[in-house]
């Protein structure tokens, strides 16, 4: 159970009750109730998959109304951090779910679908500690020389070679991660990410664009140097804007193009 004292009504925030008090006082009530709700999925009081308490629970808990819960998990469910499943309640995300783990697959086949392509084979090129340079410092949080992970590896579909990349993370949050747990895992990395090490990416933000390979980038999917890749820079976020993968990825389009959904 959250340490954060509850508001005492739909009106307003116990005075000195923890975070919920610490919210500005034009924040709405389903906000902070957000903010709760956000706090104990961060803290893994409910895991990916799991089911959280029925709206009727948490607003005796929180001792707010029914309505303001549901305001609340509405904004999480449309931010696909909760997935409400009819007549069985209101579950906690999982990058295990093919409708949460498309969100984050952007690279589609020319023919048919992902569902007929099947999953990528992996080739995990490197995979070891290293000291985060100033620029990965600073898109992750840290700081420079801290440890991260830095992982290279190669996509392919129906064996070809499709897309290149690299991939650093936090170490304190990614310690003991191998070669082998990289490419062994069956599913999404980002699934094994949260089976594995209790990290959930809720987020991305994305840059794109054309450039060329240099040689050893070339050589690593199989075309020729004056063959226009798509380079893309993805950051992954966990729970609060907490910056927990920087990739970098080159991807071959004669085959698959790069998909977008904009809402």
């Amino acid at each position: 159970m959250s340490s954060v004292a509850p508001p005492a009504s739909d009106g307003a925030a116990v005075p000195g009750g923890g975070a919920l008090s610490q919210a500005p006082a034009f924040s709405p009530l389903y906000q902070q109730i957000k903010g709760l709700i956000l706090h104990s999925l961060q803290h893994g009081e409910w895991k990916p998959g799991e089911a959280i308490p029925s709206e009727i629970d948490l607003a005796a808990r929180f001792r707010v109304s029914q309505g303001t819960v549901r305001k609340a998990i509405d904004e999480l469910a449309a931010e696909n951090l909760l997935v409400r499943r009819q007549g069985k309640g209101t579950f906690v995300a999982t990058h295990a779910e093919q409708q949460v783990q498309y969100r984050f697959l952007r690279l589609q086949p020319d023919r048919g679908d992902v569902h007929e392509e099947g999953p990528a084979q992996r080739t995990i090129l490197e995979c070891r500690r290293q000291r985060a340079s100033a620029e990965v410092a600073r898109a992750l949080a840290l700081r420079t020389g801290d440890g991260v992970v830095y992982v290279r590896r190669v996509l392919a579909f129906a064996e070809v070679p499709t897309i290149l990349e690299e991939i650093w993370l936090p170490g304190h949050a990614f310690k003991g991660l191998t070669a082998e747990q990289m490419a062994s895992y069956q599913g999404p990395t980002y699934a094994m990410f949260e089976l594995d090490f209790g990290v959930r990416m809720v987020r991305a933000e994305e840059k794109l664009r054309a450039v060329l390979p240099d040689a050893a980038q070339a050589e690593g999917l199989g075309v020729s140097p004056a063959t226009p890749l798509l380079s893309v820079e993805r950051l992954a976020y966990t729970y609060n804007d907490v910056p927990m993968e920087l990739r970098r990825g080159l991807y071959r389009t004669d085959t698959h193009y790069y998909r977008n959904e904009l809402n």
